[in-house]
């Protein structure tokens, strides 16, 4: 059974191959959405963009990014620089092990923000 490692709050879970990371980090506990994003999102059909999470370790294990999340995640500009590790976690299937940053905190000065 694949296992997440949630780095900010210190938790590890495991899941069953396949599951969803939305679901299974709600069901543990873990709280993906800052601020009011916790009762004003779109409950994971892909369209708020407010359960994003930079995956730090195993991006392999994750299901590949689909059309309406690469369509979402283009239009977070704060998050340049880390387009390749950021997700949507209720777009996202966990096939391994891996490590997440919920809430991650915005890159406005990455060094791709002004190119």
């Amino acid at each position: 059974m694949p296992t997440i490692t949630f780095a900010s709050e210190k938790k590890e879970i495991q899941v069953p191959e396949g599951a969803n990371l939305r679901q299974e980090a709600l069901q543990a506990g873990v709280a993906l959405y800052p601020g009011v994003h916790k009762i004003l999102n779109c409950h994971g059909m892909g369209s708020c963009g407010s359960c994003r999470v930079m995956i730090t370790k195993g991006m392999e294990n994750c299901s590949p990014k689909g059309l309406l999340e690469s369509a979402r995640l283009a239009v977070s500009l704060a998050y340049i620089g880390n387009e390749q590790s950021m997700r949507l976690a209720c777009q996202t299937r966990v096939n391994g092990d891996i490590t997440v940053t919920t809430c991650p905190s915005l890159n406005l000065y990455g060094e791709n923000f002004f190119s």
